[in-house]
């Protein structure tokens, strides 16, 4: 399925147009009917001979409804633009093609409508002239009379011909649905409808509209039920889980955790202007949302808008003046969590930033934030493109390479009887959002040990140097006679000495007060390996000449490391080094 909408000046005759092709009726309340003009937005649709089925948003054309025909023309990706023969190019006409191009809308047709009344050569010229300054310069442009089907034939083929030229959308991105209908159904509960541009509705889905969690109760497109639809698509969705009351037009049901609600956003202007007063409404999908306008630099700016919407980076939008009722600029969507400018000199320091870039990319992003996931940068709309740091951890290089820096020159300065950090410590003191990413940036010269990030190969200071060659004199002849808690206080290894001497492997402690020279485990399994199995602690104790309050440590050790086995209570075999 395709979907247009329609766009031109009121009473040009678009409705009758789509009446014709159709043969149904777009304007649907009897207040339109009675006035002959499109208050809201009509729905109709048809199959042409081509076999394509083609649905049409009707839009209004009055001034007073431009917000209702932004909210049908938006998500829509063609448009029919309709200017009558006895009327030719008018104010109207110039605000729908104005908006169209300002929302980036680049495929479509022209129709001169109402041929049966007039000469349509003059009406062509000017809409081939002012199509000529916008991106939809070139399309066709066809004659016709929705009242005698004078040419219908050739409207039909330019509509095959366009619908041959879309893109084809993306069925498996994650689904956003700009709601522009809200009711309800005796029976059935809340309906919404909208233009489905990506992604595909599956009934039984879970979604999320207005801060609701929602469930796909049923589905229906051109008047059918389904069990799935696939963009691009008008689709009304019968939905579980929230009132009517509760959604309203410019909402929109969305994939869960693939998009990022925002109100702040940076975006690029096109004009370049200065919004007067500070204040417009952003049109965007069927949104239409009051902004505060923040100018940051010669054609960007910051918009704060009055509630959230999901967006990505790149989206098109417009910008009005509610007062004049004009339209004051298009707009391209740069970012949609910016940093807060808080210091003197950020709105020209962010501003240098997005001058950068004509249209972000995952670099761009990770550049302005340093560190995103990648389910982040898919809902701001740039995939990862790079390697992640550490799960799905993404890191600009040179924010890394600053933080690798910062964490070596602490780890550096710190005092030679507390060296090191915690992982924790680390990750706070880097303000990272998850302690792997300080784990991650642990390399060469520093080394993770007991949870502490540590310099790789540190000496020890000179003091416990000396007390840990006093403890290897006492031990020469005896290893395994481990000093008292007197003796090791004599020596100074307590406290943080001794727990700097642990760290660099200088001694080893297997037991509570129970330090020797790190090779005492090797040293005991040499002495053990002449014993006869299986043998006790007092063997054990004799062989090693020590207390038992070090040769049981030293068995449990051993037993850890798979080279002696206890057989029961008191005795154990010797099973080798292997």
């Amino acid at each position: 399925m395709h979907v247009i909408a329609t766009a031109g000046h009121v009473d040009h005759g678009k409705s009758t147009l789509v009446r014709a092709l159709t043969g149904m009726e777009p304007d649907r309340w009897a207040e339109e009917r009675r006035r002959g003009m499109t208050i809201d937005l009509g729905f109709a649709w048809t199959t042409l001979g081509s076999g394509e089925r083609m649905a049409f948003v009707d839009v209004p054309g009055h001034e007073r409804f431009v917000t209702n025909m932004l909210a049908g023309a938006g998500p829509c990706p063609a448009a029919m633009i309709v200017v009558a023969a006895d009327q030719g190019w008018q104010a109207q006409s110039a605000e729908h093609l104005a908006a169209l191009d300002a929302l980036g809308v680049r495929h479509g047709l022209a129709v001169v409508t109402r041929a049966d009344l007039a000469d349509a050569e003059p009406a062509l010229k000017q809409v081939r002239g002012h199509l000529r300054e916008t991106g939809l310069a070139g399309i066709d442009v066809v004659v016709a009379s929705g009242r005698t089907r004078q040419g219908l034939d050739e409207l039909e083929a330019a509509l095959a011909r366009l619908a041959a030229a879309l893109p084809e959308p993306d069925t498996e991105d994650a689904v956003r649905l700009w709601i522009d209908r809200v009711f309800t159904i005796t029976g059935a509960g809340t309906v919404v409808t909208g233009t489905l541009t990506g992604g595909t509705l599956r009934v039984g889905d879970e979604l999320e509209a207005g801060g609701h969690r929602v469930r796909i109760r049923g589905l229906q497109t051109l008047g059918e039920e389904a069990e799935q639809v696939s963009a691009t698509a008008r689709v009304a969705v019968n939905l579980r889980g929230v009132e009517r009351d509760d959604l309203s037009r410019g909402m929109a049901l969305v994939t869960p955790k693939a998009w990022m609600p925002t109100q702040v956003i940076d975006v690029r202007l096109s004009p370049a202007v200065h919004v007067p007063g500070g204040a417009a409404i952003l049109h965007l999908g069927s949104a239409a949302v009051h902004v505060r306008v923040r100018s940051l630099g010669s054609d960007t700016a910051r918009l704060t808008l009055s509630r959230s919407l999901p967006l990505r980076t790149g989206e098109r939008g417009l910008l009005r003046d509610p007062g004049r009722r004009e339209i004051v600029a298009g707009l391209r969507v740069l970012d949609i969590r910016p940093a807060p400018l808080r210091r003197r000199g950020a709105a020209a320091a962010r501003a240098a930033a997005l001058d950068e870039v004509s249209l972000p990319d995952s670099a761009a992003l990770l550049r302005w934030h340093g560190l995103l996931t990648g389910r982040e940068l898919r809902a701001m709309g740039c995939p990862p493109d790079a390697t992640p740091v550490t799960g799905d951890w993404y890191a600009d290089p040179g924010h890394w390479s600053s933080l690798s820096r910062r964490l070596a020159d602490h780890v550096s300065r710190r005092p030679p009887l507390d060296p090191g950090i915690t992982v924790d410590a680390a990750a706070q003191l880097l303000e990272l959002p998850d302690r792997r990413l300080a784990e991650a940036l642990v390399a060469p010269p520093l080394v993770i040990e007991g949870g502490r990030i540590l310099p790789a190969g540190g000496s020890l200071p000179p003091a416990i140097a000396k007390a840990v060659a006093e403890l290897a004199a006492d031990l020469a002849e005896r290893p395994f006679d481990a000093p008292t808690a007197e003796r090791l206080d004599e020596l100074g290894l307590t406290g943080k000495a001794l727990a700097a001497a642990l760290r660099a492997g200088a001694v080893m402690s297997i037991g509570k007060n129970v330090v020797l020279l790190p090779d005492v485990l090797d040293k005991a399994a040499g002495a053990l390996a002449e014993l006869p199995s299986p043998f006790t602690v007092s063997d054990a104790r004799v062989a090693l000449a020590t207390s038992r309050r070090v040769a049981l440590p030293i068995l449990e050790c051993l037993d850890v490391r798979g080279i002696t086995q206890r057989v029961d209570n008191d005795r154990r075999v010797f099973r080798g080094r292997g």
